[in-house]
């Protein structure tokens, strides 16, 4: 009888054993799901803030700009007094509205019925192009749309520096680069003379309206060619021939 109680007691306790495995095991695993969860709101919290930070640094593919101010202040006279070469710039980034006007001034279309420019060009070839160097990408300045298309995304202004690290400094640099195909013989001198005209024009517009806007800049001709050339995707008849770095007094 003894031996049959001990039986019976030791059966008890193992099936009591048994129960209670069961219900840790029950309970361990409700804990672990709950920790599962809790980590994979915590995961797709973070993703979530990732992604919206790279959306939020992510060059724009198109920029519209505001429609130029045509009644801004400011006389050609004493924008020509006051036009000077600065070299030292506020890191504040421009307002659109005078990256707009800045744009517009420099060789934008005044004569919106044939297409006509703010900067001359021989023959009306218009071969100067616009290259907008901001520090999330590179654009391009489209006249007739009045807008920037994205060319290169990333911050580019090293290589607009060359070298000149006050550059770098400017919240915005204009490159201007002559397409001389459309002007006829890419290696033809005078063609290349031509080139060199035209991109002068538009760097003294960029001047004369940072006087008058009280912007500071500074044009230049040092740059890492290759560097822009390979970045942007020139072709061979595309000359980066000068440019200028923008922004407000310091």
């Amino acid at each position: 009888m003894k031996g049959l109680y001990l039986q019976k007691g030791t059966g008890l306790f193992l099936l009591n054993f048994l129960i209670g495995c069961k219900e840790s095991i029950r309970y361990g695993y409700i804990c672990a799901s709950i920790l599962i969860s809790q980590i994979m709101r915590k995961v797709q919290l973070l993703l979530l803030c990732l992604l919206v930070s790279v959306a939020a640094f992510a060059a724009e593919k198109v920029i519209k700009l505001p429609k130029p101010n045509m009644n801004r202040s400011g006389s050609v006279m004493n924008a020509l007094s006051e036009r000077h070469s600065t070299r030292e710039y506020a890191a504040k980034a421009l307002t659109s509205a005078d990256l707009s006007d800045l744009l517009w001034a420099a060789n934008g279309v005044n004569r919106p019925a044939d297409g006509k420019r703010t900067a001359p060009s021989a023959m009306n070839k218009q071969d100067v192009d616009v290259y907008v160097v901001l520090p999330q990408g590179t654009y391009l300045y489209d006249a007739k749309a009045h807008q920037l298309n994205l060319v290169a995304e990333g911050d580019h202004r090293d290589a607009v520096a060359g070298g000149q690290a006050f550059v770098k400094t400017a919240p915005v640099s204009l490159l201007l680069v002559s397409d001389l195909s459309r002007l006829g013989d890419a290696k033809n001198t005078h063609t290349q003379l031509m080139g060199a005209v035209d991109a002068g024009i538009v760097s003294q517009n960029i001047s004369i309206f940072c006087a008058a806007a009280n912007l500071a800049t500074v044009p230049r001709a040092s740059m890492d060619t290759a560097k822009l050339k390979s970045v942007l995707k020139l072709k061979e008849s595309q000359l980066a021939l000068m440019n200028h770095p923008v922004g407000y007094y310091k």
